[in-house]
């Protein structure tokens, strides 16, 4: 659903791995949503938009490559809640070498993903060894609290726990280079790995169970501000999803997206392509499953590449014919719009990323539901007119969803250095700009706070309903969250320049956070 009062509102977009507390592990996690979200109240902001927090697959860094739709990325436990760890000793139970890679972790400008990922990995083994021993196999009221658990999320758990644990024992090789049995899902041989494996398979369950734990009780301290998710359009074929599903999915075709004017020969992500016949025989369960999910962690989710649940772009893997999935435009609209409607009916709000190349059916399609697509302003342009002039912001139609940019783009501030001259000429002359620049506009001007300040007012005075800023736009930082079809080890690794729950101590988040403050009160955005 959209908000049903059509408020003004705004929020700031912040990877939970970006904002590490002083006591995380050099990781933003479950816990430090109560500091960071004390920040954004402090500020006006009524949204916290985050990336997926899906468990990421072995060695990845992209929260887009997913080894479940479902699970929650053990990455983000907060290790000073997790009880049998506190048992244990806490920090003080590490050995000696981990003590000190935990104080570098911590230390550390950027967040170091496999280091951060080891260690806690052998404190959540130690966690869990001492949670069998003590409460498991006493049926203590803690076990039992796992079981109900258990109980209430064998819908997505069970296959997750035992895919897990399955690929863990195979080295975490993909799926498909698995034993035949297992990878045809034999019961027999699924029966056999759950008796063989039936405290490995606890453990994944239980690394759930924490999450899940921690996560209910974020959502009781976040001041007032909504949770926003990411649903990812697709979830990598090594995943939990797509070895319990194999028939509803293209395994000889990849998604990706069509040549456009930011990728001359288009892009393929290597991710297998849904069967939407074979889907939609089955009423859409698993995406169904999926808005449910979406709907339990979060008060409202961005639905990412919205246009492949119109039409999914795929590529033959032994190099044939690209196509789109289904065919007709017909037949793309009707399903989209069931999909759209299927994820408002779980109860969540939704936003639409309706990025790159759309067609202009679907954005009629969203128009007509109702459902707020982007207005990023770099690229809100009239294409089609003599000089392509910049959008004002103040005429972008309220469902929709302001902003300065996306976890993909370059920062503003750097947007702004690289502009042309023209360019910056014709944002200078908007009329929002004019006013809030009092006709001294922008033209000539090297970035600086006051082209900040007024390229970010412009957008909370823009006509959307809903304003979304990459955190690194409000500060004028020049650091980037990703840079696409970039695979490295510095990708993905962005952090805030101070402890979350340190903000207060901080000159320049504390005038950030009372200029936010002020525009969302002259704009109504509350």
């Amino acid at each position: 659903m959209t908000d049903p009062a059509g408020r003004r509102r705004a929020g700031v977009l912040i990877p939970l791995f970006a904002c590490p507390s002083s006591t995380s592990w050099g990781i933003g996690d479950i816990g430090d949503l109560r500091a960071i979200t004390a920040w954004l109240a402090g500020a006006g902001q009524s949204v916290l938009q985050l990336l997926p927090i899906n468990e990421m697959a072995p060695g990845q860094q992209s929260p887009y490559s997913a080894i479940s739709a479902m699970a929650i990325d053990p990455i983000f436990i907060s290790m000073p809640a997790v009880a049998d760890f506190e048992a244990l000793g806490g920090e003080a139970s590490l050995d000696q070498a981990d003590r000190v890679l935990l104080a570098e972790v911590r230390r550390a400008s950027t967040l170091q993903h496999a280091h951060v990922r080891a260690l806690k990995r052998r404190a959540l083994r130690a966690a869990f060894a001492r949670f069998h021993d003590a409460e498991w196999s006493h049926d203590t009221e803690r076990a039992r609290a796992l079981r109900g658990f258990l109980s209430e999320q064998a819908w997505w758990i069970e296959d997750y726990a035992i895919f897990r644990a399955l690929h863990a024992r195979e080295g975490e090789r993909p799926w498909s280079d698995w034993p035949e049995t297992l990878q045809r899902r034999e019961p027999a041989a699924i029966g056999h790995a759950r008796r063989e494996l039936a405290r490995e398979v606890l453990f994944y369950q239980y690394l759930q169970w924490l999450a899940a734990t921690q996560w209910v009780e974020a959502r009781r301290h976040t001041h007032g501000v909504a949770l926003f998710g990411d649903l990812p359009f697709m979830v990598d074929g090594d995943s939990a999803d797509v070895w319990a599903r194999q028939y509803q999915f293209r395994l000889d075709a990849s998604v990706g997206v069509p040549p456009d004017a930011f990728s001359v020969n288009g892009q393929d992500w290597g991710m297998p392509v849904y069967r939407w016949d074979v889907i939609a025989g089955e009423h859409f369960r698993w995406l169904r499953e999926r808005a449910r999910r979406g709907a339990d962690l979060f008060d409202g989710y961005r639905v990412d590449h919205l246009v492949g649940f119109y039409r999914t772009y795929g590529r033959p893997r032994d190099g044939g014919e690209p196509f789109f999935t289904p065919s007709g435009e017909a037949e793309q609209i009707a399903l989209g719009e069931h999909v759209l409607a299927m994820f408002r009916e779980a109860g969540a709000e939704i936003i639409a990323e309706d990025l790159g190349t759309v067609p202009d059916f679907v954005r009629a399609s969203l128009a007509r539901m109702a459902v707020p697509g982007f207005r990023v302003f770099r690229w809100e342009r009239e294409w089609h007119a003599n000089g392509q002039p910049f959008r004002d912001p103040a005429d972008y139609p309220p469902v929709s969803v302001a902003a300065s940019g996306t976890h993909d783009t370059e920062p503003l501030a750097v947007w702004w250095e690289r502009a042309p001259q023209d360019e910056r000429q014709r944002v200078s002359q908007l009329p929002t700009i004019q006013r809030i620049t009092t006709g001294r506009g922008l033209i000539d001007r090297p970035y600086s706070p006051d082209v900040r300040d007024a390229l970010l007012e412009a957008l909370f005075a823009s006509g959307s309903n809903l304003l979304l800023l990459p955190v690194p736009d409000v500060f004028g930082w020049r650091d980037r969250i990703n840079e696409p079809a970039v695979v490295s080890d510095t990708n993905w690794t962005f952090r805030l320049r101070w402890d979350a729950d340190r903000l207060d101590e901080e000159p320049e988040a504390r005038e950030r956070q009372a200029a936010l403050r002020v525009w969302t009160e002259r704009y109504r955005r509350r």
